[in-house]
């Protein structure tokens, strides 16, 4: 019986409740890459998990207290939730340190607004964040979590469930400053002067994408795709720098997050993963994307099915990276990058850094634990 991903994240939460064992769950790994949309019953579910009660508002909870919350067990209780067959390749980890990132990724060193402190995104403006869709599955997953130790924060479980997330997958282990509180309710958006566009967009500036129109046309003599240049700004200027990271940063936490998990065309419109083992930390995204041949495709690209590759394909109107060609087969695992990934190798600037990851991944896992730290603790006045 085919089961949709989103059903079995249903099922998957209702275990967390009911004490089934995950690994009883039915799972269908070519569905769980290319799910649909959200069901009714599946989204009013998940809704149900990731807000409070019916006529109870944010502001009315007892704020959590930090000092009561036996961190330890949180992080044992964690540990218990990583290994999970009904999502993608068997683990959560790399959906919490998605969360985490895009939860400390609205920082503005400028203003000291956004960041991890406050977990805005249980509240609707942030939540719609296009760069945000999906991540309510990964809230969804840690209610039980909270539920069982209702003095975190959710800012605080959010932080520490990426931590437990990159130790348990081999990655940096990383000592967890708690003491985030979380916004009362929705009205932090506009009066701290927030807006969209403070995280990564993986086309933004780039010469406009024309259906039908051969993709080699958007791309100049060395295979960049023509814009390369404005989106490198954006993502060095108006998201990075903006934050307080330098080149190095960057690529370190380029190089560590995406080594984790995939894309999904129904949630952000790109398909597949960056690296052959998505649920273990390793520097494989740096040699690949030095090492491998990359081809510009889209929706059309309908070559890739033949291939066995059609998790690979973007959602229509997107365009992405892949370590296929047309009319050669091998057997190379199915693999992807973002026009905003490829600018690492594109830019003189980040390019040296990417270099110096791939040939040392001792290196690599230091580096991006220290960036990671200091991103998902920016605004959150720890000294």
């Amino acid at each position: 019986m085919m089961t949709s991903r989103r059903g079995v994240v249903v099922l998957s939460l209702l275990c967390a409740f009911t004490g089934t064992a995950a690994w009883q769950l039915p799972v269908t790994h070519s569905s769980s890459r290319t799910g649909g949309a959200l069901s009714v019953s599946s989204a009013s579910y998940l809704d149900s998990l990731s807000t409070v009660t019916p006529h109870q508002t944010y502001s009315s909870v007892t704020p959590p207290q930090p000092s009561n919350v036996d961190y330890d067990k949180v992080r044992s209780d964690l540990k218990l939730l990583m290994d999970n067959p009904s999502w993608d390749d068997g683990s959560l980890a790399p959906i919490f340190i998605r969360l985490a990132w895009h939860s400390s990724g609205t920082y503005d060193a400028a203003t000291g607004t956004g960041g991890s402190n406050g977990a805005g995104m249980r509240f609707d403006t942030e939540a719609a964040d296009p760069e945000n869709a999906g991540l309510e599955v990964a809230r969804a997953f840690l209610e039980p979590i909270k539920r069982q130790h209702p003095n975190i924060s959710y800012s605080d479980l959010w932080i520490l469930a990426a931590y437990v997330g990159l130790e348990h997958t081999g990655g940096p282990v990383l000592p967890f400053s708690p003491g985030r509180t979380d916004h009362g309710d929705e009205t932090y958006w506009a009066r701290t002067g927030m807006t969209y566009g403070r995280l990564p967009a993986a086309e933004k500036y780039l010469c406009p994408y024309v259906p039908g129109d051969s993709l080699g046309n958007s791309q100049d003599a060395a295979g960049r795709i023509v814009g390369w240049e404005g989106l490198c700004t954006h993502v060095k200027n108006e998201v990075f720098y903006r934050m307080g990271f330098n080149d190095q940063e960057i690529v370190a936490l380029l190089c560590g997050g995406h080594v984790y998990g995939r894309c999904h065309p129904n949630f952000s419109g790109y398909a597949g993963p960056w690296v052959e083992h998505p649920t273990e930390f390793s520097n494989e995204y740096a040699t690949d994307m030095l090492e491998d041949e990359w081809t510009l495709v889209s929706h059309a690209d309908t070559w890739l099915d033949a291939q066995g590759a059609a998790e690979l394909r973007p959602a229509p109107g997107n365009r992405q990276f892949v370590n296929k060609k047309p009319g050669h087969v091998d057997d190379e695992p199915n693999q992807m990058m973002l026009a905003s990934d490829m600018i690492v190798a594109w830019d003189p600037s980040l390019r040296i850094y990417l270099e110096a990851y791939a040939a040392d991944e001792a290196r690599l896992k230091d580096d991006f634990g220290q960036a990671f730290k200091k991103l998902t603790e920016l605004g959150c006045g720890f000294s």
